[in-house]
């Protein structure tokens, strides 16, 4: 039965996949088309506002310059409003000012689309932070990362001389993309209970005449977004654990689609800007084998339960539901916990600390690949890298240069993708040893021994994915840890970026090399096969060390 039900989300998913990547690419290609009819009228006075009349195309260095500082801009007007909102409108519970290191995290966290929380949203924000914090920063920083995939794609695939201009492609991705969307899933979660309303928190008297206080909210619109934008910033603590949050099977399938299915769409829309469809499939076949390796992974291990329970003649049918909503079962947590940390999303409807060892290694795994799906178009970006890094490596086998979507890969690009891709080890298993090492550090760690390492390695992989989801033992509302990985994300969000940018213009300023019998093919089952084996292999020279002394050694000491 819980096979059943992973297969009818995926089948789903893939019905779901070419319709939307068709509308991506009309919405992204800078041609006149039908989705211009419904949406230039709202565009066109907010074109004007910001001056931006003539929207000529940018060099990727005006690109990344310009969503940098967009960035900035917004990040210093969040900071000022959360240290500021007790003396702000819509605070109905009387909410403090957030402390300053906590205020630094928290704007970096949704600004990066990560969302990193070391705070409990109903009683650490008011209804204003909120909605002019969070819930604006989850547009904004999905819409930031969706504008750089496509502009990565742009320049790899077109034969022109810029990648598009980043202020109009930064309109569109609101106006035609994520509001549109959050309106229908905002609607769709109300109707399936999830609350939606500014009344402050509700004062009830329990069965037993004691009173309780029960936090509700804009509940809905921030799942809806939430879920979309890949930011997974829950409004309650316990994030989509939470029965306000996620109350049902049918809302869990719903949030399930929504963060899944634009990052499922972003490689088919590559194909349409590649006039390759066959370029996209591979992209998301590779994609697709990787996550249902690591979706059975941690399918197979919750379902057979914690080894050391089962020693003990403790009824296992129904696996490990330690940290489980009962309404979800395993099934549906499993893909739960797979598409997040895919999709780079960091919304859960289970306790990640509480999965089974081998099963937390499907998150961590999923994080420090950073390309099975992705964020807003974090995970399809970087699967191109390994594309072109798969590309490179073949050609050096054969002794020719290689060339990706008909330009030669050379010394500037692999430098580029170099930088890429070590900086995302880097910046997690450093920060993790000095973590370790330390006094300040330690202290945020509960559990002792290897599965402390894996909440320290998990928080700081995380991070640097732009995830947000943790392994929340860890006691990491602390100025190190806020600090610590609000510096990992910053790094893990713009070095990528820009270095990728810069990969994408470079190639963009080459000529055309047409294909001959000779050329290595990137569009067929092959190819597939040396991409899965190329990011495999990366992955495992740079994480399976620091895996072997996490989850693989403590599942070895409960055997």
């Amino acid at each position: 039965m819980g096979v059943l039900q992973i297969a009818i989300v995926i089948m789903l998913l893939v019905l779901l996949v070419k319709p939307l990547g068709t509308y991506l690419y009309n919405v992204f290609r800078n041609e006149a088309n039908a989705t211009d009819k419904w949406f230039s009228f709202a565009e066109r006075p907010i074109f004007a506002l910001i001056g931006l009349k003539d929207r000529k195309g940018m060099t990727w260095k005006t690109y990344g310059i310009s969503f940098i500082l967009t960035n900035i801009a917004l990040v210093a007007v969040s900071y000022s409003i959360l240290r500021l909102q007790k003396f702000l409108p819509l605070n109905p519970n009387g909410i403090g000012n957030m402390e300053q290191t906590l205020a630094f995290n928290t704007v970096i966290s949704f600004m990066t689309n990560t969302n990193l929380q070391h705070y409990s949203g109903e009683t650490g924000l008011s209804y204003f932070s909120q909605m002019a914090v969070i819930m604006m920063m989850m547009f904004t920083s999905a819409a930031t990362g969706l504008c750089v995939a496509i502009a990565f794609v742009r320049g790899i695939t077109s034969k022109g001389l810029t990648i598009g201009n980043f202020f109009e492609d930064f309109v569109k991705a609101h106006t035609r993309v994520f509001f549109p969307l959050a309106f229908v899933v905002t609607l769709l979660l109300v109707a399936f209970q999830v609350p939606q309303t500014l009344q402050p928190t509700l004062s009830v008297t329990g069965l037993e005449g004691q009173e309780q206080q029960i936090a509700i909210g804009p509940v809905a619109a921030l799942e809806s977004i939430k879920h979309l934008g890949t930011n997974g910033g829950g409004f309650f603590g316990v994030n989509s654990a939470h029965p306000f949050e996620n109350p049902n099977g049918v809302t869990n399938v719903i949030e399930i689609l929504s963060m899944w299915i634009i990052a499922a769409a972003l490689p088919y829309a590559y194909g349409l800007f590649a006039k390759n469809r066959k370029q996209g499939w591979v992209i998301f076949s590779a994609m697709m084998i990787l996550f249902v390796a690591f979706l059975s992974l941690v399918y197979v291990s919750e379902s057979n339960g914690n080894p050391a329970m089962n020693r003990l003649g403790i009824d296992a049918s129904q696996g490990s539901m330690e940290g489980k909503e009962v309404r979800f079962g395993i099934a549906q947590s499993a893909l739960f916990t797979t598409v997040t940390t895919a999709a780079t999303t960091g919304s859960v409807n289970n306790m990640h600390d509480t999965l089974t060892p081998l099963g937390g290694i499907t998150p961590l795994a999923l994080m420090m690949l950073n390309c099975v799906f992705g964020g807003k178009g974090v995970g399809l970006v970087n699967m191109l890298m390994y594309a072109m890094l798969a590309v490179f490596l073949a050609g050096l086998m054969v002794g020719r240069t290689p060339e990706f979507l008909g330009r030669k890969i050379e010394a500037r690009e692999m430098k580029l993708i170099a930088i890429a891709i070590l900086t995302h080890p880097l910046i997690i298993l450093a920060p993790t040893a000095i973590a370790l090492v330390s006094e300040l550090g330690k202290a945020a760690v509960t559990n002792p021994g290897f599965h402390g390492i894996s909440q320290v390695l998990y928080e700081y992989a995380s991070s640097a994915a732009n995830n947000g989801s943790g392994f929340e033992g860890l006691g990491d509302n602390t100025p190190f840890w806020n600090i610590s990985t609000g510096l990992v994300m910053l790094f893990g969000r713009y070095i990528s970026m820009v270095a990728l940018l810069a990969v994408a213009g470079s190639l963009l300023r080459k000529q055309w090399v047409p294909e001959t019998i000779g050329t290595f093919r990137t569009d067929n089952g092959l190819f597939v096969g040396i991409l899965v084996g190329t990011v495999l292999i990366i992955g495992a020279l740079t994480f399976l060390p620091a895996i072997v002394l996490g989850p693989i050694a403590e599942h070895l000491t409960i055997r």
